[in-house]
């Protein structure tokens, strides 16, 4: 499956796991992902490739339990176990 695919599924699911996504021109510095005013939150860069992005998103989507409820392609668990073990 092609990053941008897998990007847009990431996005897709934090949505649905009620995250609020922002993306903005950072200039490189990167995005993140938080717990503010009793909402989760994930930054993108927009000046960052596609696989830093989908890096990003996928951090936050280990941190939480409830992703392994939600359907999910076999390419993206396999992206947030391999990674959640690293």
């Amino acid at each position: 499956m092609q990053s941008v695919t897998l990007l847009a599924e990431a996005a897709d699911l934090a949505r649905r796991l009620d995250y609020t996504l922002r993306e903005e021109y950072l200039d490189g510095a990167g995005g993140g992902h938080c717990f503010f005013g009793g909402k989760k939150w994930l930054l993108l860069d927009v000046t960052q490739s596609v696989d830093e992005q989908l890096s990003v998103i996928t951090d936050a989507l280990r941190t939480d339990d409830a992703v392994w409820r939600m359907p999910v392609s076999p390419q993206l668990a396999g992206m947030i176990r391999v990674n959640r073990a690293a």
